[in-house]
């Protein structure tokens, strides 16, 4: 079984995207900052990472960039899962390593056809 890091600052994100994922046969693990997440990534690194831009202590950019750096780190496929929808904000994310973008709010079948896109599911 795939394993992806919800990392996102709102409990209520968090658990949709949970639902989601465990229903495309995901295991789950959470983090409401950065620097949490990385944490949990130092432990083990997940295959997916669905990251929020905008959180406390470590920002999705900052963490998408430290990531990057670690050990395996470029092993977890990353999308961006926010609110910033500007051409600036999606430009530097793929910089950062992003491998795709999903706008809020997403439903099972945006997070589903971009997870496919990324080779993630069938």
């Amino acid at each position: 079984m795939k394993h992806c890091l919800i990392v996102d600052d709102s409990s209520v994100i968090r658990k949709v995207a949970r639902r989601i994922l465990e229903d495309l046969d995901f295991e789950i693990s959470e983090a409401e900052d950065g620097q949490k997440a990385l944490n949990i990534c130092r432990e083990g690194m997940p295959d997916a990472i669905l990251l929020d831009w905008n959180m406390p202590v470590m920002d999705g950019l900052e963490f998408l960039n430290t990531l990057r750096a670690e050990p395996e780190g470029e092993r977890p496929t990353v999308v961006f899962c926010t609110t910033e929808n500007d051409i600036d904000h999606i430009a530097r994310a793929i910089r950062a390593g992003a491998n795709e973008y999903i706008m809020k709010p997403f439903d099972r079948d945006i997070v589903a056809a971009k997870f496919h896109e990324v080779g993630l599911i069938d």
